[in-house]
């Protein structure tokens, strides 16, 4: 009994960890109907559209000044001024990441959020829709960075250190550069279940 719960509790986890992998990196990873995992880059397939290079492909390198720039527009952009926010990774601290916070009021977030998304298109970036939920985040990416633009709410459980009423929410612009290509994957198949 203990072995048979020991292979249900892989499974579940091996499952899991390749769910959460073909969000993140759905390019790489592809999930059957079937159940089989794919990993690594698809098979090219051509097609009329694939002729025009696309504005991630164009895009020269960002560095973090540059996205720090990008994210204070699409926040003045929004109406907000970005001062009132504060970052949550300090500059020269990690040139790899940034991020902007402020505390909101829930009604007035979703539509600072879909005007920040506004700005960041109209700059450039480039909707990323796997695993996004236009009513919670989205992610954009441009020159090796990615952007999450989020509103997240109260915790469920209450917290002392939250400090938001139950009326506000969070509206976060966080940035993260990866450069997915120095990542070797593999080109194999794996079965589960």
């Amino acid at each position: 009994m203990n072995e048979l719960l020991k292979r249900v509790w892989i499974g579940m986890a091996a499952t899991l960890v390749a769910s959460l992998a073909a969000v993140v990196l759905p390019d790489h990873i592809q999930m059957a109907d079937d159940g089989r995992i794919h990993l690594g880059a698809p098979a090219p397939t051509p097609s009329p559209s694939a002729a025009a290079p696309t504005p991630e492909a164009t895009s020269p390198p960002l560095t973090r000044e540059a996205v720090d720039e990008v994210i204070r527009t699409a926040v003045g952009a929004a109406g907000l001024d970005a001062e009132q926010g504060r970052p949550a990774i300090a500059a020269g601290a990690n040139m790899s990441r940034t991020s902007w916070v402020a505390v909101r009021e829930k009604a007035a977030a979703q539509s600072e959020m879909d005007a920040i998304c506004a700005d960041l298109e109209r700059q450039g970036w480039t909707l990323n829709p796997n695993g996004d939920r236009p009513n919670a985040s989205r992610s954009y990416k441009r020159g090796g960075w990615y952007l999450l633009v989020s509103t997240r709410g109260k915790p469920q459980t209450p917290s002392t250190t939250s400090g938001l009423t139950d009326s506000q929410t969070y509206l976060t612009v966080t940035g993260l550069q990866l450069d997915l290509a120095d990542i070797p994957l593999p080109e194999i198949t794996v079965r589960i279940g």
